[in-house]
């Protein structure tokens, strides 16, 4: 629940205030790509005035990531509403697999201005898929920093070739 819908998300906000009784909660630490951060949810049955607001609605959720990002401290806490009926840590995780979507569209509509592109019909799928196998690329080269892998092959299409030609590493699974 985004804050520019101020009833609802206040309204979700204050069930996580203060001492309430939160009867399910779920952690999770991870590290990795620079970061050190816990994941924690909070859930509970969403009130009667949410249910009838938001009809199918069963759970209102508080997810918090906590830690540290490039060394710097890091905290995001997001609040949803959710009919799903899971456990706790299942739930924790498909917010963090949505939250890792997120960040991938991030890194494209930052770095290659996707949102700003105007294609139509078969040029956008068409100019997604080339934007992906770029992404991918630069991945695979071994560039942490997609800014810093666009730099370095943007006006170096030797460069950019032998990115594409080249073979991926057998997997260690």
């Amino acid at each position: 629940m985004k804050a520019n819908q101020k009833t609802p998300h206040r309204q979700i906000r204050s069930q996580f205030q203060g001492k309430r009784h939160i009867p399910v909660e779920a952690s999770v630490f991870e590290e990795g790509h620079g970061r050190a951060i816990t994941w924690t949810l909070h859930a509970k049955q969403a009130p009667e005035h949410i249910r009838e607001t938001w009809s199918g609605t069963s759970w209102i959720v508080e997810v918090s990531a906590i830690g540290t990002r490039g060394g710097k401290p890091f905290k995001a806490t997001h609040r949803f509403l959710t009919s799903l009926r899971t456990t706790p840590e299942a739930l924790l995780q498909l917010v963090r697999e949505r939250w890792s979507i997120e960040g991938w569209h991030w890194i494209r509509d930052t770095q290659l201005h996707e949102d700003a592109h105007r294609y139509r019909g078969n040029g956008a799928g068409a100019m997604a898929t080339l934007r992906t196998a770029a992404l991918n690329l630069l991945r695979l080269a071994g560039f942490q920093s997609i800014r810093a892998g666009m730099q370095a092959v943007t006006h170096d299409i030797t460069a950019l070739l032998a990115m594409a030609m080249r073979k991926p590493e057998p997997s260690s699974s």
